[in-house]
């Protein structure tokens, strides 16, 4: 994480916040098309990326824009997109290419009401499991979420180092309050700022094998232009990139699509917790909800209501385990969501009845306040 304690204090919307973050990361290619509450992130780096050498284009549609940034990632270049909810079901098809082919990169979802066109203007958190399983097929994926502008820019640099770790898209996953939000962000300077850059081989290029199975399960491939030749394909394929149909071949594939994520769980999920110690009472909240969250924990406490705060900033993986420990500690669970439950039904699954877990959903454009939470928590008590 960026260290916090020098820098440039500044105001700005979380929006901007995501652009500033990028071009810390090393962002230097943007791809996307202007859609309502993620325009700012785009009208930002088209000005900003050709001052540090960068790329920005505009495309014909979001399905070219997410196809865009995997091509210029192959190159080498940290690469991203940015869309709200409709966008977002457009770039699934290509988001699927890119875990299968392993293309590093970052896609930005600040969600708006839905289905459809739903409420451009107004929030939501009604993408999250699509952001899990909205491409088809057996994948994993990072999901990454933020509750502030400061958050959101640490939140998008963060997302840089783990694609270019595990080699897969990562998504960050906001919503429109926290992407408009004007707000105190310290841009650090850059010496304190820790960035990851993608591996590359060390051997020759006949020697080299893109998708040889390694102990971590992330594959090294080469940047398309230094000498190393090699096949990118969505179809399943062999360690040489071709397709394959040999079912020995494409089962540890897929295994291993899925192992270079779940086997480094401990090092990508983070979560804040918050006044658990005698909690009675979770709340389990994420996004611009776990401000009201906060807000709600502390007037509880002043009230003698023993509530505490799970605040997850990685939605994918989900943090089962984090919740389980909690269930066996709290007789219930509250979660606040600006859907009708879709990150619920995870705290269910995970706290195998240990704790009840009470839903408090609210899909009408406008966000949940901490009275309502507040409310609610009392009537578990």
């Amino acid at each position: 994480m960026p260290n916090k304690r020098s820098g440039k204090i500044v105001m700005m919307q979380g929006n901007h916040a995501c652009s500033e973050g990028a071009i810390a990361a090393g962002c230097r290619f943007y791809a996307g098309y202007p859609i309502t509450p993620s325009s700012e992130i785009a009208e930002l780096l088209a000005r900003k990326l050709p001052a540090v050498g960068g790329k920005f284009i505009q495309m014909e549609d979001e399905i070219a824009a997410m196809g865009a940034i995997i091509g210029a990632s192959l190159t080498g270049v940290k690469s991203m997109t940015a869309t709200s909810g409709p966008g977002f079901s457009l770039k699934q098809e290509n988001i699927g290419y890119a875990c299968m082919a392993e293309v590093p990169c970052v896609v930005v979802n600040v969600q708006r009401g839905g289905p459809s066109t739903g409420m451009p203007t107004h929030p939501a958190q009604a993408d999250v499991q699509q952001a899990r399983w909205g491409t088809h097929g057996d994948h994993s994926i990072i999901v990454l979420t933020a509750s502030s502008a400061q958050e959101t820019f640490e939140q998008t640099i963060r997302a840089f180092n783990l694609a270019e770790t595990y080699m897969t898209p990562v998504i960050l996953i906001i919503d429109e309050i926290v992407g408009h939000t004007m707000e105190k962000v310290i841009l650090p300077d850059r010496e304190g700022i820790g960035i990851i850059n993608r591996k590359q081989p060390t051997i020759p290029p006949e020697q080299y094998l893109p998708y040889k199975k390694t102990k971590s399960c992330i594959p090294i491939l080469a940047n398309f232009g230094i000498g190393y030749r090699y096949h990118v394909t969505g179809l399943c394929h062999d360690e040489t990139g071709f397709p394959t149909n040999e079912p020995k071949e494409i089962e540890a594939l897929i295994t291993r699509l899925s192992e270079k994520i779940e086997r480094h769980r401990d090092k990508i999920i983070q979560c804040r917790l918050m006044m658990l110690d005698d909690a009675e009472v979770a709340i389990f909240a994420y996004g611009t909800v776990a401000r009201s969250a906060r807000r709600a924990v502390k007037d509880c406490r002043e009230q003698g209501v023993r509530v505490g705060l799970v605040e997850p900033t990685v939605l994918w993986p989900f943090p089962s385990e984090i919740v389980l420990d909690i269930a066996e500690a709290v007789d219930a669970f509250v979660v606040p969501e600006m859907n009708l439950g879709q990150m619920a039904r995870e705290v269910e699954l995970a706290a195998k009845c240990k704790a009840r877990v009470h839903r408090l959903s609210r899909v009408d454009g406008d966000p949940i306040t901490p009275d309502q939470i507040i409310y609610t928590v009392k009537g578990m008590v």
